[in-house]
């Protein structure tokens, strides 16, 4: 063993929130950055906290477990929390108060300059994870996690074994995954020439080659509904929520940046295709629209800034629906909801059935329809004749009152995007949100002008889907899917 002034170690930390804030854990785990040994493990269940007080406290046992066997040591933090490691780089300020005291304690236990931070997707941290998760699971039986409870290094291992194994690939023949398994095969072995079917990104066609295309999975984790093939549209049904100018569409605006219009640079410019397709595996988000409520047949504007409705006996029949269809089709990984009864509900009903925990995040939650909260669109109309063709006309225009813009919106929906992207690289992750974000997800995905959001049907319980990939581009794989209702 060489000398602790010689030596680096890595540290991997994550920390998780069952409600953020809800029941929460961390845990650390050192590493021989040669052999991959498991040199030290570390979790704690917290109580209630919030995901980034528990990735801090992660972050802080690591370092504190690396010193406490190697004190002058220089150490190679890795976390899937970009906010963690930007925070602790430098790069971004450290605005939230419960925050600065974890980042301050992280910074004094060894000097800056012997340690630097990585973030990694979320599957390459799965011994944190794990750790994590067992001390969350301990504290629900009201006691804290202890070494002897541990198999993360197990299943890392493991997790380690089966990477260095080919995917094969799933599905029908000709689907995007079996093609997107031949072309990583091709650009492998350097056999063939590019066509230019194969070529064009937007080809989603079933002859070999079809792509973009995810990176193959078993067929237990992977069935396909979510392919390029098989993007579906229903018909309309006529209930729509916070959609009430479907009728009269706003004029176009005049072009926008990439940075005002909610889209990465290159995803705005086409950079990603530049150097070639990313063939590897895509953030993919199913995103599930809440069941009715009493509002939602009436077809009265209903957002965040109203009553916060209960489903309807309707509604509840639907999210047991929807349930039922996601647990046979055993692809959703994690499940994110908007703070809504209406949306907390649905995702219920799906984590029951898939045994999964919901976690809630803030920025999908549904606009804000100020003083047009609970009144139907011709009630609008009638009251507030004005406003509401400035709402029409422009999506920097506001509901009267003080309520939210569609680019307020669309700028809070992208920042979420970009750090639910960051977080689950690699994962399917359910988000059971509101008409306006899951519009606004497959607008920016699509690249589409704001008043796209007036001519898209979005209904009660439906199922839309868009995969995320690294180099900025995104693929829309299903739109307003309602088959599970039928």
């Amino acid at each position: 063993m060489t000398s602790s002034s010689s030596r680096e170690v890595i540290v991997e930390a994550d920390g998780g929130s069952r409600g953020n804030p809800g029941p929460a854990g961390y845990g650390a785990v050192v590493l021989d950055p040669v052999t991959g040994e498991t040199l030290a493990e570390a979790a704690e269940y917290i109580g209630v906290a919030t995901n980034n007080v528990a990735e801090y406290k992660g972050l802080v046992a690591g370092l504190k477990a690396a010193r406490s066997l190697f004190p002058d040591a220089t150490v190679h933090v890795r976390m899937d929390s970009k906010l963690v490691v930007e925070q602790m780089s430098g790069r971004w300020k450290i605005k939230h108060p419960d925050m600065k005291p974890l980042a301050a304690e992280a910074g004094r236990v060894f000097p800056a300059g012997r340690v630097r931070y990585e973030w990694i997707p979320r599957e390459r941290n799965k011994h944190a994870d794990r750790l994590a998760n067992e001390a969350m699971d301990a504290g629900k039986q009201g006691r804290q996690w202890e070494p002897s409870d541990s198999t993360a290094a197990l299943d890392a291992a493991a997790a380690r074994n089966a990477a260095t194994l080919p995917p094969a690939p799933s599905g029908p023949p000709g689907d995007a995954t079996a093609g997107a398994a031949r072309a990583r095969a091709a650009l492998a072995t350097g056999a063939g020439s590019t066509t230019a079917a194969s070529a064009d990104p937007g080809r989603t066609g079933t002859g070999s080659g079809a792509w973009p295309g995810s990176v193959a999975r078993p067929a237990a984790q992977d069935d396909g509904l979510f392919a390029a093939e098989e993007a579906l549209t229903t018909p309309a049904s006529g209930d729509f929520e916070a959609e009430a100018g479907a009728a009269a569409p706003a004029p176009a605006p005049a072009p926008q940046s990439a940075a005002a219009s909610g889209q990465s640079a290159s995803a705005a410019s086409g950079q990603g295709w530049s150097g070639g397709p990313d063939m590897s595996a895509p953030a993919t988000f199913v995103l599930l629209r809440h069941g009715e409520t009493a509002l939602t047949p009436e077809k009265r504007f209903s957002g965040s800034g109203g009553t916060d409705p209960e489903l309807s006996a309707a509604g509840l029949r639907q999210a047991e629906a929807v349930a039922e269809a996601l647990a046979a089709r055993g692809t959703i990984q994690e499940i994110v909801s908007s703070p809504l009864t209406r949306c907390r509900q649905t995702a219920a009903a799906v984590a029951a059935r898939l045994g999964l925990d919901v976690r809630v995040e803030q920025g999908l939650r549904e606009t804000d329809f100020g003083a047009w909260e609970g009144l139907t669109f011709g009630e609008v109309r009638e009251r507030y004749p004005e406003d509401l063709d400035a709402w029409l006309a422009s999506p920097k225009a506001a509901p009267t009152g003080g309520g939210e813009s569609f680019a307020t919106v669309a700028r809070r929906v992208a920042a979420t995007r970009d750090r639910l992207t960051a977080a689950h690289a690699g994962r399917t992750v359910l988000l059971v949100t509101h008409v306006t974000p899951i519009k606004t997800l497959i607008r920016l995905a699509l690249g589409a002008p704001p008043e796209s959001l007036f001519r898209m049907e979005l209904s009660a319980a439906s199922i839309s889907a868009v995969a995320y990939y690294a180099d900025g581009n995104a693929s829309v794989r299903l739109l307003n899917d309602t088959s599970h209702l039928r």
